[in-house]
């Protein structure tokens, strides 16, 4: 009996050992779990939501850690997932002691450096997802040993280095995505070996040489995406019986020859084909329309010949259909583009681009058919000839209609009212006839309306004024007569107008109003009379002024020395006499000026932007004199007199000013304080102008290297701005907001209604904007000086006094404009040295109204509220104005006028 307690006793003594031992183990691998993650914490420099700041604490357990997931029994680390948190850092070492790792997801942030080698500890890893980051560097072989590894996403980041042939080895591998990165070399012939594959992404890499014929072995392959190499060769024609396969991306490479005649046979499940920018010929395969769940076709800029073949529209779910700029002509045996009624059974079809092709045939009357969810019809340069068909109004839901460059003759037809949600219509370049409809003016949403280099005649339809939205009016090289009508000077948002090489006539004076939006007038070779408009003087965007070629009389109004953003004038071939006017020298931005074939006397001014013009200028007037670079005579002993005057006050007098720096900052900031109020609060400082125009998401991202880190300008509150050049040459800031971040809509739409309505040469300039379901981005100009921040606190760049007291007039009267020269005044609430931005010439404009407040006039008291993000400074400190050639006090007055509450006519600081 009591041999069978002392065994019940030792027993019970074994078990508890035991128990402890098993405790200590599992306690020491928690240990090295949490020291791991702490690690990792610790390599993490910036994490702007402070979300492991405030949640990562040891005061909690590190299983309940945001985007820390655990083992149910053992408690040990099973996935790490921080997703769209806009991290940045390293990845530490210490990662690779996370040994029971099968998730390691850091989608979207900033992370940098190179992936470390001691990911290969990680057995059990899964899934590897580094996408969108900006790690550089080779891949580290170590991670073949990862041998369990499904998904590898290291898509838009900097490595460099080939695609390792050891990608082959890992037997459970069905996603690699690889592209956006610096990779070079050639694409591994044994990928083949990886028969689980099902999505494989190259794209916009350096990638050279022929797609390998090892591919075919892919049978599982769902999706391949190869675009934006340097891929030469044919393709291998096993491509085309992975019967598998929905998604083919080969555009922007080298590849040439034709296409199977049996392509579609054995691609049932093919949706999105994607051939563009490469060397491809011959016909488009008939047996295309065999692949019935095709979406989206792209065939652009090839050497495609022959018929567009009417089988496409056999396929019912086609959504997109781009042919453009290939060879391709309608059917031999019909007058009309018979495929475009074979296109009427695609009830889908959002997006058909045929533009650049012989096609040499009529539109069919069936164009009135195609799909009621049609959004862009773009067929410009294809030879179309016969007239516009009125069942062309059937098309309801048509953004974009674009016919121009074409032999199209006839008339609009009136039925382009139907045509609700026209926003763009492009009909330039033909020969069509007769007046210009009025049910024209039905079209509320149009933007822009481009009828230029027809054969209209007839006038301008009274009704213009209705296209409240209208940003751009061509209506140049055709035959209108009469008058413009008064309404037309209704259109507030108007950009550009054209009307010259008409024959439109009788005296602007009478109808015209400021339109401050508007950066472009040419009402040039018309029969226009009277005095030259005082009223042009008030259009504050104007930076292309040309009236040539009419017969205005009278002498240049003083009015245009308000146009300070102007660089381009023309009022020669006129009737224009007087002299002209001195204070034009004001205008910095002028580069040319034609004022010749007129009767103007009197001096040429030689100062400001006139030290740059020639005799071409000033040629064939009546009595003007000036300097011998002008060809003309002398002025006189009265002019030497003159210029020494002008010598005294120019170079004496400031001398004088400069005797101590104190009596310099006050001189600079009276002398602008007063040059501010002598003009007009709706006509100083606006803005230098751009051409306008819409721009495409496609454009975008091949402006932005598809938004590659690489041309990242500076990170916000709510995005990225980056880096681009457009189509046209145009270096330009793209901010792109992160939509997965609390606020981004709201200040998306905060800055697009801000922007809409201001425009000031101290304001950086909107050029366009794009918006869709998964974006949201502000084109703007491009500063290349960069921020005041970065010249305010950076050992590499130093302002000087003058430029320093420059600086801050700027932006102060970029403030005044907001506060004072709007019917319903904006306050930024986020002013700040980041927030500044300086162009060529270190002049300062104020950006970022993702956080401005609009206070509406019919609120009798409006408060703002001190908003502001990292690094504001809200006003309210007393401020020494001898102090302000301190970067921190020069900030400091910047921000103390931006919170103002306004009640009636009293302004006082919040």
């Amino acid at each position: 009996m009591l041999m069978g307690r002392l065994f019940t006793v030792s027993l019970i003594g074994v078990l508890l050992l035991h128990s402890c031992t098993v405790s200590l183990a599992l306690s020491s691998s928690n240990f090295t779990d949490l020291s791991a993650l702490l690690a990792f914490k610790s390599e993490i420099k910036i994490d702007p939501n402070n979300i492991l700041g405030s949640n990562w604490t040891e005061t909690e357990n590190f299983c309940n850690w945001v985007g820390v997931s655990c083992s149910r029994r053992r408690q040990r680390v099973t996935a790490l997932s921080l997703r769209n948190m806009g991290l940045q850092g390293t990845i530490s070492p210490h990662v690779g002691n996370l040994s029971f790792l099968v998730k390691f997801d850091l989608y979207n942030n900033s992370f940098h450096g190179h992936l470390i080698p001691e990911i290969g500890h990680l057995r059990r890893l899964v899934v590897l997802n580094m996408h969108r980051n900006l790690m550089e560097g080779a891949i580290p072989t170590s991670l073949h040993q990862c041998q369990k590894l499904e998904v590898i996403s290291l898509s838009t980041n900097k490595f460099t280095g080939v695609i390792p042939n050891w990608l082959s080895s890992l037997p459970s591998l069905h996603t690699l995505f690889l592209g956006r990165n610096n990779f070079s070399g050639t694409i591994p012939a044994s990928l083949g070996n990886n028969s689980k594959l099902q999505w494989l992404g190259l794209e916009r890499n350096n990638l050279h040489g022929s797609i390998p014929n090892e591919i075919e072995n892919l049978q599982n392959l769902k999706g391949i995406d190869l675009h934006a190499n340097n891929l030469t060769a044919l393709i291998p024609l096993a491509i085309f019986n992975i019967s598998s396969l929905q998604i083919l991306s080969l555009s922007q490479n080298h590849l040439s020859g034709t296409l199977p005649s049996s392509f579609g046979l054995w691609l049932p499940n093919l949706e999105q084909l994607y051939l563009g920018i490469n060397y491809f010929s011959g016909n488009i395969p008939l047996y295309i329309s065999n692949c019935s769940q095709l979406k989206y076709i792209q065939l652009p800029l090839n050497q495609f010949s022959g018929p567009v073949p009417t089988s496409l529209g056999q396929l019912e779910h086609l959504q997109e259909l781009d042919l453009e700029i290939n060879q391709l002509t309608s059917q031999s045996d019909s007058l009309e583009l018979s495929f475009l009624t074979s296109l009427t059974r695609c009830r889908s079809l959002e997006k058909l681009y045929i533009s650049g092709n012989p096609l040499n045939g009529l539109l069919p009357v069936s164009i009135g058919n195609l799909s009621s969810s049609l959004q862009d019809f773009v067929a410009y340069s294809c030879q179309i000839k016969g007239p516009i068909p009125k069942e062309i109004g059937s098309l309801r839901n048509l953004n974009q209609l674009d016919l121009s460059e074409n032999n199209m003759t006839g008339s609009i037809p009136s039925t382009i009212k139907g045509m609700k949600s026209l926003q763009r219509l492009y009909l330039h370049g033909n020969q069509l006839e007769q007046s210009i409809p009025r049910e024209i003016c039905v079209l509320s949403n149009l933007g822009e309306m481009e009828l230029q280099s027809n054969r209209l005649s007839g006038s301008i339809p009274s009704c213009i004024g209705n296209l409240s939205h209208l940003l751009i009016l061509l209506l140049n090289s055709n035959s209108l007569s009469l008058s413009i009508p008064p309404s037309l000077w209704n259109l507030e948002n108007l950009l550009s107008l054209n009307l010259s090489s008409n024959s439109l006539g009788g005296s602007l004076h009478g109808n015209m109003r400021v339109l401050k939006m508007l950066q472009s007038i040419d009402l040039s070779r018309n029969k226009f009379s009277g005095n030259l408009p005082t009223i042009l003087g008030g259009f504050q965007s104007l930076s292309s002024l040309n009236l040539s070629h009419n017969s205005f009389w009278g002498p240049i109004p003083e009015s245009f020395r308000e146009l300070i953003t102007l660089d381009y004038m023309d009022l020669s071939h006129n009737n224009i006499s007087g002299s002209i006017p001195k204070s034009m020298v004001a205008l910095s931005h002028l580069q040319y000026l034609n004022l010749s074939f007129n009767n103007l006397s009197g001096e040429i001014p030689s100062e400001g932007p006139f030290a740059n013009f020639t005799a071409a200028s000033f040629v064939e007037n009546e009595a003007l004199c000036g300097l011998p670079i002008f060809q003309v005579p002398p002025c006189g002993s009265h002019s030497n007199q003159e210029s020494k005057a002008k010598f005294i006050l120019k170079f004496i007098l400031p001398a004088i000013a400069l005797m101590s720096i104190a009596i310099a900052v006050i001189v600079i900031i009276l002398i602008k304080y007063q040059k501010s109020n002598m003009e007009t609060p709706n006509t100083i400082n606006v803005l230098p102008s751009v051409e306008h125009r819409m721009i495409s998401y496609q454009e975008l991202r091949h402006a932005t290297n598809d938004f590659s880190e690489d041309n990242i300008l500076g990170v916000g509150s709510f995005g990225s701005v980056f880096k681009g050049v457009l189509f046209d040459g145009t270096t330009v800031a793209v901010k792109l907001l992160n939509l997965h971040l609390e606020g981004a809509f709201k200040s998306f739409e905060a800055e697009c209604k801000v922007l809409a309505r201001v425009r000031h040469r101290n304001l950086v300039r909107v050029i366009s904007s794009c918006s869709n379901p998964e974006l949201r981005a502000v084109v703007l100009q491009y500063m290349p000086n960069g921020s005041l921040e970065k010249w305010l606190y950076s050992h590499n760049y130093c302002l000087n006094l003058f430029q320093r007291v420059s600086i801050m007039v700027d932006v102060a009267l970029a403030l005044e404009y907001l506060h004072h020269g709007q019917s319903e005044p904006v306050v930024h609430c986020d002013l700040k040295p980041s927030n500044v931005l300086l162009d060529d010439d270190m002049v300062a404009h104020v950006g970022d109204f993702g956080i401005a407040k609009i206070l509406v006039e019919k609120k009798s008291t409006t408060q703002t509220k001190t908003l502001g993000t990292l690094g504001y400074i809200a006003p309210g400190k007393h401020l020494d104005l001898g102090k302000i050639i301190f970067p921190r006090l020069l900030s400091q007055i910047l921000y103390h006028i931006d919170h103002i509450r306004i009640h009636k006519n009293l302004i006082i600081y919040a």
